[in-house]
């Protein structure tokens, strides 16, 4: 019941996760809803308060739940503690994926943007590779599997930036449509080399199931920095699910 628990929360919250792990095998769909879930989690935790000291509460919460193994009782602490456990999972990267959220909290613009590339490593990239840790990779597939989630995780950031300016943020150190140009040049650069090492991914390629859009959306944005600004990111559902067909079947990303 509390995998189910974790499965409805990515149902509700964070459909496209939701949709990826659907696409993967069965057998590693238990091993995927609990990250999913402590993701969302702590990825709302920012937003579902005006005042930044209960935000900043919030989010030491989920970082006590991952140090403390059962003292704190959620839904998903106990099947996250559990995976944690079974997957041998380094407990550092979730602390560090709730750690970077505090950003979201306040209203200041990164630093500059190597601050703004360690959130998305600290984000998305974290959870691309303890996803893929919980479905088997090794060692040697982390720089892979990092980059490609650092990559997946700007193509969702920069569809975000309409939502994220109307609620008083700053997101990008640099706006102007060139500079957002460059910023997913630079994406689609770390999908081509993570894709040289796709081999060290192997069985784990579900766990990337959920940058099945990232490629695309990257591309969108090299060729029309505008529809950053104007919202208009995206692809038609047939292209969607075409494309989570595609790489569901052929393990191939």
């Amino acid at each position: 019941m509390s995998l189910q628990a974790c499965a409805d929360l990515v149902d509700r919250g964070d459909p496209d996760r939701f949709a990826a792990v659907m696409a993967a095998p069965v057998s590693l769909r238990a091993r995927l809803w609990p990250l999913y879930a402590f993701n969302l989690e702590i990825a709302r935790a920012p937003w579902v308060t005006k005042e930044p000291m209960i935000a900043e509460m919030r989010l030491q919460w989920w970082r006590d739940v991952v140090a403390e193994p059962g003292a704190r009782a959620h839904e998903v602490a106990g099947p996250l503690h559990d995976l944690i456990r079974v997957a041998g999972l380094d407990v550092t990267v979730l602390d560090k994926m709730a750690a970077a959220r505090v950003w979201d909290v306040y209203s200041e613009p990164f630093e500059d943007q190597a601050a703004f590339d360690l959130y998305l490593d600290e984000t998305s990239g974290g959870l691309m590779w303890l996803a893929a840790r919980a479905c088997g990779a090794g060692d040697r597939a982390e720089e892979t599997v990092r980059a490609y989630g650092w990559a997946a995780g700007l193509a969702a950031y920069l569809r975000a930036i309409p939502v994220l300016e109307e609620r008083g943020r700053r997101p990008l150190v640099d706006g102007r449509p060139e500079a957002v140009r460059e910023l997913a040049a630079r994406g689609l650069e770390k999908i081509s080399k993570a894709r040289v090492g796709r081999g060290l991914v192997g069985r784990a390629a579900p766990a990337l199931l959920a940058g099945w859009q990232a490629e695309a959306l990257l591309r969108q944005v090299v060729a029309d920095p505008i529809v950053v600004a104007e919202g208009r990111m995206g692809l038609s559902e047939f292209g969607r699910r075409r494309r989570l067909l595609w790489q569901g079947f052929s393990g191939r990303w």
